[in-house]
């Protein structure tokens, strides 16, 4: 028997998944249903304005949630969550929003901070009900049960997981992504696929995951560029919306590797929006990984429509991917310093968690190449 299909792996995902087109009309029913009396919203400026999509009554909500959540705003949410007396706490919005909601929904009730969470398994059941709603294609944070935010003082990101962190129920409506303005579209789509590319080519990969990995992919190849053309396809959506989906159930047990640690920097540092990250390193880390995983690399460029061969030839092709989705492929033109380049490749090399995981061994002078590549 193979050795990947005889690995022991744990696979959670909420009990209740709604998807499709038109599912949002669901929830006000079901929080009838479980006699929820205070709703409590979490989302960004923009998600915060429409709160009357939800068609909830007696609602409370936090609408300052950030692009990169920090500790600072993680305790603002907790403490009028708090002060409202919340009893159902709902993301709603991307992941930032949604990796909040799970730390909220965990913290009030138990009377603990951040630090007496932090890292794996040390939340407590949670005292109230979480409900997971993604308004964009991307993170597929409603699936998991992983959250990250950053730390001000390290400028580094920081992971909570827990079993108590998975949803009651996950909405997955298409519709609410139609919004989304086509370069955060062609963001977010990417970095659903690096989700799925990265847990395909981890270290500790699997027959289970890399079943939703593949067709994940497989979905941002045929759907991506028809979504950034034109947001009003709905099916094009809907392809993203399930892809980005099956990469948060890649994260669970499997996880990110170098793709996302070479990333983080950019977002704690420099304020880029993680799927920009994301799309900016992907090409040269695909290109980097090649050498080790070649058969599953050959698979990820044909979904992707990639002429496949040398690792030059991969990392061009995997660029040309993403300049065509009218992505911004340059560093310098983010706004991020060449100088900071060292700095942030030692930061990046340092985030063992992720990059253990990697296929090939990436060295601190291999990252700061990646940087310098696309700078």
């Amino acid at each position: 028997m193979s050795k990947i299909l005889s690995s022991p792996i744990t696979l959670v995902q909420p009990p209740r998944v709604e998807f499709g087109e038109g599912t949002l009309r669901m929830l006000p029913s079901w929080v009838q249903s479980k006699e929820f009396q205070r709703p409590f919203i979490i989302a960004d400026a923009f998600n915060a304005s429409r709160v009357d999509v939800l068609e909830l009554e007696n609602i409370s909500v936090f609408g300052s949630i950030k692009a990169e959540p920090d500790t600072q705003n993680l305790a603002e949410a907790v403490n009028l969550a708090k002060k409202e007396n919340a009893d159902l706490i709902i993301g709603f919005g991307g992941g930032s929003a949604m990796d909040v909601a799970k730390l909220v929904s965990v913290m009030i009730g138990n009377d603990m901070g951040f630090s007496d969470i932090l890292g794996a398994n040390r939340a407590q059941p949670r005292k109230v009900g979480l409900v997971q709603i993604p308004t964009t294609a991307g993170t597929g944070s409603e699936a998991g049960t992983r959250a990250l935010v950053t730390d001000p003082a390290s400028q580094n990101k920081v992971a909570t997981e827990s079993p108590y962190m998975l949803a009651d129920l996950a909405i997955i409506d298409p519709k609410l992504t139609e919004t989304v303005p086509s370069a955060i579209t062609a963001a977010t789509g990417v970095d659903a696929m690096a989700h799925c590319v990265e847990a395909y080519t981890s270290k500790r990969s699997h027959a289970i995951i890399d079943s939703y990995a593949i067709q994940g992919i497989e979905l941002v190849g045929k759907y991506l560029k028809r979504a950034v053309n034109d947001g009003s396809d709905i099916e094009a959506r809907s392809g993203l919306s399930l892809a980005s989906y099956y990469g948060g159930i890649c994260l669970g047990p499997v996880n990110t590797t170098a793709g996302h640690a070479v990333s983080y920097p950019l977002g704690t540092r420099h304020n880029l929006p993680h799927g920009l990250a994301n799309a900016l390193i992907f090409p040269s880390v695909l290109a980097y990984n090649s050498v080790g995983v070649p058969e599953k690399t050959k698979i990820i460029c044909q979904a992707l429509g990639i002429e496949g061969g040398s690792p030059e030839s991969i990392k061009d092709g995997a660029m040309k991917f993403c300049s065509e989705l009218s992505l911004d492929m340059k560093l310098r033109n983010h706004n991020v310093p060449e100088s900071d380049l060292a700095s942030m490749a030692k930061e990046a090399h340092a985030i063992r968690r992720l990059l253990d995981w990697n296929p090939v061994d990436l060295l601190e002078s291999d990252i700061l190449k990646i940087y310098e590549s696309v700078w």
